[in-house]
């Protein structure tokens, strides 16, 4: 036992409610110690029940013995005595995961880079569950267009690869043809957007015939978060494509004109 543990376990037998069980339960932890390492927080606990590190330390202690069910409970009172607490959000963002509760794991990693900014793990973990996310999410999307052909909400399945990339065809009163827009927190809020889009259409039409430019063919916008490019379909509709900002402009135009073939030749089957 190092001179630093042998300090703290003297201190801990002299005074029995001291809290130096916590990094004395985590110094044990570090060294493998855990069934010694669980009981010194257990006890620690019983005379601190709402000290918020105590309870952190436990749910590091029951990840390592394996027992996620318990780390979990343990992490959620962490939150509950100290929100925002990091350690806690990282931990509930790592069962998650591992759940494949992607949705729960963003929000939770968010929450915990948001509270330690400089932390290049936390925000490497978020970049991968996120991309986990994008890659089921894709993958669901793709069988379910296999097992629903006629579905046209999964019309641009196989144009789009990508993450956050999708695409929706609105009718002339911004109606959803096909296609469909997934938020984060997996809604489908396609017919939300659809209505807000109703008439840009005319109101393309209007303005570049105004300023003498012609028909108008595609529109390219750049936001804080995404890019957003719309182009007019047959029948007064709107084909509406959004992708991530990482996406070169080019491959916006190139994406969009192959979901404007896509629309047409779907259109004028008359499905």
């Amino acid at each position: 036992m190092g001179d630093d543990m042998r300090r703290m376990s003297d201190e801990l037998a002299h005074e029995p409610g001291s809290r130096v069980f916590v990094p004395l339960g985590e110094a044990l932890r570090q060294q493998h110690q855990h069934e010694l390492a669980l009981k010194v927080a257990l006890r620690g606990l019983e005379r601190h029940p709402h000290l918020a590190e105590g309870h952190d330390l436990l749910a590091r202690i029951y990840v390592d013995r394996g027992d996620i069910e318990r780390a979990f409970d343990e992490w959620d009172m962490v939150l509950r005595l100290s929100p925002g607490h990091a350690g806690a959000l990282k931990g509930m963002g790592f069962i998650c995961f591992q759940r494949e509760r992607f949705i729960d794991a963003e929000r939770y990693l968010a929450a915990a880079a948001a509270a330690e900014a400089t932390d290049v793990q936390v925000t490497t973990a978020l970049q991968h569950v996120r991309e986990a996310h994008a890659e089921v999410r894709r993958s669901t999307e793709v069988a379910l267009a296999a097992e629903y052909p006629d579905d046209s909400r999964f019309l641009f399945v196989d144009v789009l690869r990508d993450e956050g990339q999708t695409a929706l065809l609105l009718d002339r009163d911004g109606l959803v043809l096909a296609g469909a827009y997934v938020a984060d927190d997996g809604r489908d809020v396609a017919q939300d957007i659809g209505a807000e889009l109703s008439g840009v259409t005319d109101a393309a039409r209007r303005t570049t015939r105004h300023l003498a430019m012609g028909d108008w063919t595609s529109i390219v916008f750049e936001t804080e978060v995404a890019v957003v490019a719309m182009a007019p379909s047959p029948q007064d509709g709107l084909l509406v494509l959004a992708t991530s900002r990482a996406t070169p402009l080019g491959l916006v135009r190139r994406l969009l004109d192959h979901c404007s073939a896509r629309a047409r030749g779907w259109l004028e089957a008359g499905v």
